[in-house]
This record gives C-alpha cells, sequence and structure tokens, in this order.
C-alpha cells in the first residue's frame, strides 16, 4: 500500500487541510484510546465523499468510516488504510414537520433541533451518545424510542461511489440492525418525520431522559458507552454486579462502580488493558451464570504497529 502517493490522491479531491498521515485515533474516540490512522480525510461534501470511495475502491485499501467515536474501542497499534470522519458533514436543519441532519451530526443535536422548532417524536434521542450515521445503521434506540420510529428516508454513498436515496421500507430496520450496515453503505443525509408538539412538554421529557441517563450512568469519565447487548432474558450490568465485578480492571480501566454496564478509563488507560477487562467480565459472568455477553461496542485496529 502505498501511503504517500494515497495521500496525494486525496488531496486532489480535498485539498491539503482535510487529509492528515498518522493522526492519532485517541483524539476521536470517546474513550480517549487508540493508535493513529494511516491516512484520515474529512470530507466537506457528498461529491467529495463519493471521490474518495473510488480511490479507497481503486487502491484496495482498508476503509473505516468514524463516526463521533463512540461505542468503539481502537487498538494500541492503531488502524492501517484510511479513516473517513464528516466532521464537516454535520449540519442539522428544519423545514416544517421534518428535520434534516447530515452523516456527521451527532443525533442528539437533530433532538435539540427538533426541540427547537417544538416537533416531537426525537426527545428520546437527546442522549444517544452517536452521530446520524451511526444511529442508521444501528437503528439507535432509547427509553422507548427507536430510529426507525421517526425516519423518512436517508441519503447513502454505495462502495461502489453511487449516490442513492433509500426510503424508510427500504431500510430493513431492526433490533440494533438496517440495510445500511449489511450493504456498508455510508448515511450523507437522514430526514425524520415530527409532529408539532408543546415545547415545554417536549422540554420536560428531554429534561426527564437526561436526569435518568446522567444519575445512572458515569459520563465523569472516558468510555465506550454500553459495552455488551443485553442478553436475552438478562440485564448485563445486573450479571456483572452480581459478580462483584465493579472496581474490577487492569491499569487505569475499571469496572464503573456506579453502573456496572460501563467500563471506563478512569486515567491515561491503554486499549490492551480495556480489552484485558473486558474479557475479565465476559469470563466471569460466563463462569457464575453461564451466559455468554456478547460485544455491543465495535473493535478495530492492530495490536502492534506495523509498517506499510
Amino acid at each position: 500500500m502505498n501511503v504517500s502517493e494515497i495521500y496525494e490522491r486525496l488531496k486532489e479531491v480535498c485539498g491539503e487541510g482535510l487529509v492528515k498521515q498518522d493522526e492519532p485515533m485517541s483524539r476521536h474516540t470517546l474513550t480517549k484510546m487508540g493508535g493513529t490512522a494511516d491516512l484520515f480525510v474529512t470530507p466537506e461534501t457528498f461529491e467529495q465523499t463519493a471521490e474518495i470511495i473510488k480511490i479507497q475502491k481503486e487502491y484496495a485499501i482498508p476503509f473505516m468510516l468514524l463516526g463521533n467515536g463512540s461505542n468503539l474501542i481502537v487498538r494500541d497499534g492503531g488502524v492501517r488504510g484510511l479513516v473517513m470522519h464528516f466532521k464537516h458533514l454535520s449540519s442539522v436543519t428544519a423545514d416544517g414537520s421534518r428535520v434534516t441532519a447530515q452523516g456527521g451530526a451527532d443525533i442528539k443535536e437533530a433532538s435539540r433541533c427538533a426541540l427547537d422548532y417544538s416537533l416531537t417524536g426525537l426527545e428520546f434521542a437527546c442522549g444517544i451518545p452517536g452521530t446520524i450515521g451511526g444511529a442508521m445503521v444501528m437503528n439507535a434506540g432509547a427509553y422507548g424510542g427507536e430510529v426507525k420510529d421517526v425516519i423518512d428516508y436517508v441519503t447513502v454513498v454505495t462502495p461502489e461511489a453511487e449516490i442513492l436515496k433509500v426510503e424508510k421500507e427500504d431500510l430493513e430496520l431492526g433490533y440494533r440492525r438496517s440495510i445500511i450496515g449489511r450493504k456498508n453503505y455510508i448515511v450523507l443525509e437522514a430526514v425524520f418525520q415530527l409532529a408539532p408538539g408543546e415545547k415545554e412538554t417536549i422540554q420536560e421529557k428531554m429534561d426527564e431522559l437526561t436526569f435518568q441517563r446522567e444519575s445512572k450512568q458515569p459520563l465523569e469519565y472516558p468510555s465506550v458507552g454500553s459495552v455488551f447487548k443485553r442478553p436475552p432474558g438478562y440485564f448485563a450490568g445486573k450479571l456483572i454486579q452480581d459478580s462483584g465485578l465493579q472496581g474490577k480492571g487492569f491499569g487505569d480501566v475499571e469496572v464503573s462502580t456506579k453502573h456496572a454496564g460501563f467500563i471506563v478509563n478512569k486515567g491515561k488507560a491503554t486499549a490492551s488493558d480495556y480489552l484485558k477487562t473486558i474479557d475479565l467480565v465476559k469470563n466471569t459472568v460466563k463462569e457464575n451464570f453461564g451466559v455468554e455477553l456478547e460485544l455491543e461496542a465495535k473493535v478495530v485496529g492492530e495490536e502492534e504497529h506495523s509498517e506499510v
């Protein structure tokens, strides 16, 4: 893989200021961990995004789209190939009863925009720590609401660099899944169809959900968020708590004493220690209860940086 050659090609598409080499991923993950990315690009337009995908396909280089770094563990060896981040494609606007949000916007910003325009339906998203793109891939939900309840359509770019509009009925939205992830689409923009509401009532609901989240979750420390999926018939946090694992961990990593479903970075934690702590939790819960915990967080990158 000729990183320097690809770097020059990307600069031709986006301009020098939007492409970096050896970018620390710790600057872009909510855990504040992770090694460097070989190439890191931040397009400003849908068209630039499609051109980047063409280059990626031409060189057949490894590729990753980065959201806001939630729900993601990047190993200490970093990420080979190309990482794309939509920090410049993050606008949120409202028109009538619709909210339009670009793929790099936080879904909670879409929720706040809806509040500003007295639109109801996105209150559930006021505390979800993820981007619109990630929310669409996962059909994100919380407190009884899900993306599938309010989405109208999505604009994506395909692995063949084609820009498509995908209607709600074609998104195949289910529990933590959608056609977007299955077909490796990249979300450029999502349009939500909401309903008129009373601003004061919407604000009260968002305040209530924010209080529930902040009072129960260890938001004072960097973390990946909820580490494990809910196992059928159980709650992951309860199994971890009943296993006596709170406060346990390696290095600066600790199973939260506030909410056992979270594993936090209490200082200068490494991804290696974070993953060792995850293994400790999984093995202990399996031994105590016979339940196999499944990661909700995504793990990417290498243990050690290799030459390319």
